[in-house]
């Protein structure tokens, strides 16, 4: 997953929602923002009868439960493989025998790549095997690999200074993690760096708040113009080594090898369910998930836990008896880590009907304990959302933050619609992301009752109350 650096925001303005204005017009009465709280606080009794079941009833630790026959079943679920397409199957079969509305599958197409066997030994000043991890869409090596001396950097800058030294050599990243968004660059952009400098080759720090020798994958991008070069991460501990040999004048000598391949794109599909809205069903509040991973752990945390939670969303709202006047559509998209390929689709195939979403959620930051919701919308739809989020006072979860995304409902945020997302624990988030330690191991079931209730309480009221959110 990609993403954002966060800000609190700790007031909200609620002054120009009292001058008596409409809110959102939707064949009613225009109301002020004071009937609107009204309203909101009329769902405490449907709020905690939520928070109950997912937490204490007879639907606690389902979302777990439910999750871990998926991983342990399929395992990791990369873009074009055998794995994912089997996981929407069986995903299909679920949310029928649930009795979901609508429950279908949009085809799409989707990257295929492969890492294939792959390897890096420092051959001096003493022999060393590294644990790497190549980066989605890296082309390999030649069979017998690169074999060149390491130009150990620090940032960007240091490589740009020099430049000249990195003709023909391995350029080995040793950048500070600072947070995601700022530290994820070096991923994305280190191959590109390295090639204009003319390397061979680039191994990059992983982009990890914390590591045990564990190596990070994900996506990176070459640019046009400038030569593919093969690259793979390296753990923490390796880089700060080579980093601290490279300090002392020490020559490094590194073999790479990676059998990595990249396919035509493969068929796949968005996965969605629905519960019809009983009054404005052509309105759409949004819930989702990625079911796709990387190709190393079981995908649990990434992003198996908010596909699941954003399922259990449904699954408790439909347990109740409750029925939404809009439609709530779960989607679990297909190749988000690659970019978003499936979402993008999506979004270009329904976006004729925008002016009908009134809220886009994707939980894709782990499904911890949350500490509230990010949110990006207008000033209106934030007071309203906070109001939303008071209802949550049994779980002692009710700030709403700055920031609200995802990969996937990005495209919609762009073009105005409201989004959401859970705030969650991103220190341990980013110590198993895209890792062999993302595994159910990772995931706690209690934890995930509490983000499911969350969701499910947000979800249901965005969709039930008279007006859809208002846009800037």
């Amino acid at each position: 997953m990609k993403f954002l650096f966060f800000t609190f925001v700790g007031a909200v303005h609620l002054l120009s929602l009292g001058s008596g204005k409409a809110i959102y017009k939707n064949g009613s009465p225009q109301r002020i923002f004071e009937e609107m709280k009204e309203e909101i606080a009329s769902y405490g009794d449907i709020a905690k009868a939520i928070i109950n079941r997912a937490v204490y009833g007879e639907s606690q630790n389902r979302s777990y439960e439910r999750l871990a026959l998926l991983v342990d079943t399929v395992g990791p679920r990369l873009s074009g493989s055998e794995n994912l397409e089997k996981a929407i199957r069986i995903m299909y079969q679920n949310l029928q025998e649930n009795g979901l509305d609508n429950v279908h599958l949009e085809p799409v197409k989707i990257p295929h790549w492969e890492r294939g066997e792959e390897s890096a030994v420092m051959l001096e000043p003493r022999i060393h095997k590294m644990s790497i991890l190549g980066l989605g869409s890296s082309v390999g090596t030649p069979p017998e690999g690169i074999t060149a001396e390491a130009l150990v950097v620090t940032s960007f800058d240091e490589l740009q200074r020099r430049a000249p030294e990195a003709s023909g050599k391995i350029v080995v990243y040793n950048q500070p993690y600072v947070n995601y968004s700022r530290t994820v660059q070096y991923r994305i952009l280190g191959a590109f760096e390295a090639a204009k400098a003319g390397a061979l080759a680039s191994l990059i720090r992983s982009v990890a708040s914390f590591s045990i020798y564990s190596p990070h994958t994900g996506i990176q991008e070459y640019q046009e113009g400038v030569p593919k070069i093969p690259t793979a991460c390296i753990t923490v501990e390796d880089a700060e080594m080579m980093s601290r040999m490279a300090s002392r004048g020490i020559k490094i000598i590194i073999q790479l090898k990676m059998g990595a391949k990249t396919y035509p794109d493969a068929d796949s599909f968005n996965t969605v369910a629905e519960i019809t809205g009983r009054k404005y069903p052509e309105q759409v509040v949004l819930v989702s998930g990625h079911l796709d991973s990387w190709d190393v752990g079981q995908g649990a945390m990434d992003d198996g836990g908010g596909a699941f939670i954003s399922w259990e969303a449904l699954s408790l709202i439909k347990d109740l008896g409750l029925q939404p006047k809009r439609t709530l559509r779960l989607v679990l998209w297909t190749a988000e880590e690659q970019g978003g390929i499936g979402a993008f689709q999506y979004y270009q195939l329904h976006k004729v009907n925008i002016s009908n979403y009134s809220l886009v959620m994707e939980s894709d930051s782990g499904t911890f304990l949350p500490t509230g919701l990010q949110f990006t919308g207008s000033e209106k739809a934030r007071a309203i959302m906070k109001e939303v989020m008071s209802l949550l006072q049994p779980l002692n979860i009710t700030q709403v933050f700055c920031d609200g995304e995802g990969t996937d409902i990005n495209f919609w945020i762009q073009a105005g619609v409201p989004g959401a997302s859970l705030r969650d624990d991103l220190y341990k988030y980013f110590s198993f992301h895209h890792s062999h330690g993302d595994t159910m191991t990772v995931m706690d079931p209690k934890q995930m009752n509490v983000a499911a209730a969350v969701w499910a309480v947000v979800a249901y009221v965005i969709a039930d109350i008279e007006e859809m959110l208002p846009r800037s």
